[in-house]
């Protein structure tokens, strides 16, 4: 019987056609995903991604794949349903930093202490490319823009300490300019078995071109950099100097869905079905 030809990145091309401009930083990350999930040789049926809106959204029609597209900052949770309901599917979960961490904010907290076995690839270009450039919850204090031409009065958002405070299981950043690299953690990410954040400095070249900042501040963590110790996460995370790239936290704890099949279990061995447990509400 004829060996089955490896899957190569561009097998897990759709045929759809990503309509980013010229040189956006997601083409980098999409590039990335198609090179991790072709280093795992995951079959497509076993893959799952879901988005909410913005210029990530469209991303899942990019991939040969099953994929959701869903409404403002929802993509976490649809992502979540995703994997409860078939915990084989290897599910991916892809936004910017609008859709993650203004309207979706409050979700990344409860999706981390569940420790939901997703991996959450957060673009961030700190503006809101999809809408012509309004400063986002991470655009630096006085950019001027548009919607801003006085120069934005809101401090930017620090998006890892608030993740790394939410006790997730993997946490880390990466670079489009830095692809190589930023295909490694995405691997890391999908291999990891809980909730995996990685934020991508992923530069809108359209209406906040950081390319150039980026290059110059961004640097990979330091070799001797433990990423089981939370409190070096957190120094590396909280500098305002360097923009450090690489994994800054890493625990193997059980996934959601695991502990869910062992309360599935308990109920089964002790006879219960919902038609007993909705009366034991009820006394």
């Amino acid at each position: 019987m004829a060996e089955q030809a490896k899957l190569t990145p561009n097998d897990y091309k759709s045929g759809v056609k990503p309509i980013w401009c010229p040189g956006c930083g997601d083409y980098a990350v999409f590039n990335g995903v198609l090179t991790a999930l072709s280093t795992l040789q995951i079959p497509f049926h076993q893959i799952s991604i879901g988005s909410g809106i913005g210029c990530s959204g469209r991303f899942p029609a990019f991939v040969k794949s099953f994929g959701f597209h869903g409404v403002h900052g929802r993509a976490l949770p649809l992502s979540t349903g995703m994997k409860m309901a078939n915990p084989d599917l290897t599910v991916l979960t892809v936004g910017g930093d609008g859709d993650a961490f203004s309207i979706g904010g409050g979700h990344i907290a409860h999706a981390a202490r569940r420790n939901v076995d997703v991996t959450y690839i957060v673009m961030d270009n700190e503006i809101y490319g999809l809408t012509k450039g309004q400063p986002s919850p991470t655009s630096p204090l006085g950019l001027v823009r548009k919607a801003s031409p006085y120069g934005t009065v809101e401090q930017p958002l620090n998006p890892l300490p608030m993740v790394l405070a939410t006790n997730a299981s993997f946490v880390a950043r990466g670079f489009s300019s830095r692809p190589k690299d930023l295909a490694a953690l995405i691997q890391k990410g999908i291999e990891h078995k809980g909730f995996s954040f990685i934020q991508v400095m992923s530069p809108c070249v359209s209406f906040h071109n950081t390319y150039k900042h980026f290059r110059s501040v961004t640097k990979p963590l330091p070799e001797d950099h433990d990423s089981s110790d939370m409190n070096s996460a957190m120094k590396y995370a909280l500098d305002q100097e360097t923009v450090w790239l690489g994994i800054f936290f890493e625990r193997q704890a059980p996934s959601y869905d695991e502990l869910q099949r062992g309360v599935q279990e308990k109920v089964h061995k002790e006879g219960y079905d919902v038609e007993t447990l909705v009366r034991g509400f009820l006394r």
